[in-house]
């Protein structure tokens, strides 16, 4: 199963995260919209994402709820059918939450950075540290620390749950 290193912190001021993300990528951001809809799933999460071109993906995840970097476990694959699967998902397992959101993807050397915009929540960041098979997750977590303190993000500004977590809390932007 694939693994990241990842972290998710709020953001204050999305222009000037985006100057210095910017400065450190490896090219041009990515552009998406995205809508993830979660599933009752007994252990770990799986959601069902929608980009705005009308493709799709299933992706399963374990990550622990936890504010630094930490290693996330996961496994996806591309829906040609996404409002099928949906319905069909919906009806089998039940929906728990829907998020929806525009997100900036740069690279950072091995690193995703996300700088996403959330329906009811606001501006986010998040950081994924790939991991090859030999990686240690303290590798990871170390590239996770160095970038953090290049991009300005404080341990104050890490949030330990899913953004889905955030809107069931009711704990938008005004947090």
């Amino acid at each position: 199963m694939p693994r990241n290193v990842e972290i998710k912190a709020r953001v204050t001021d999305p222009e000037e995260l985006r100057r210095v993300i910017t400065g450190l990528a490896d090219g041009p951001p990515e552009q998406l919209r995205q809508q993830d809809t979660f599933f009752a799933c007994e252990e770990g999460r799986l959601k069902l994402r929608q980009f705005s071109d009308g493709s799709g993906e299933l992706i399963f995840y374990q990550r622990p709820d936890a504010t630094g970097p930490a290693e996330s476990r996961f496994s996806k694959t591309p829906v040609d059918e996404p409002i099928t699967m949906l319905t069909v998902l919906g009806d089998a397992l039940g929906v728990t939450g829907v998020v929806r959101k525009r997100r900036d993807v740069f690279f950072v050397g091995r690193t995703r950075v996300h700088l996403d915009e959330v329906e009811d929540l606001g501006s986010f960041v998040e950081l994924e540290v790939v991991l090859g098979d030999r990686d240690r997750a303290a590798d990871g977590e170390a590239v996770a620390r160095g970038l953090m303190e290049q991009l300005g993000i404080s341990d104050e500004d890490l949030i330990d749950v899913a953004y889905v977590d955030l809107l069931e809390k009711g704990l938008g932007s005004s947090r």
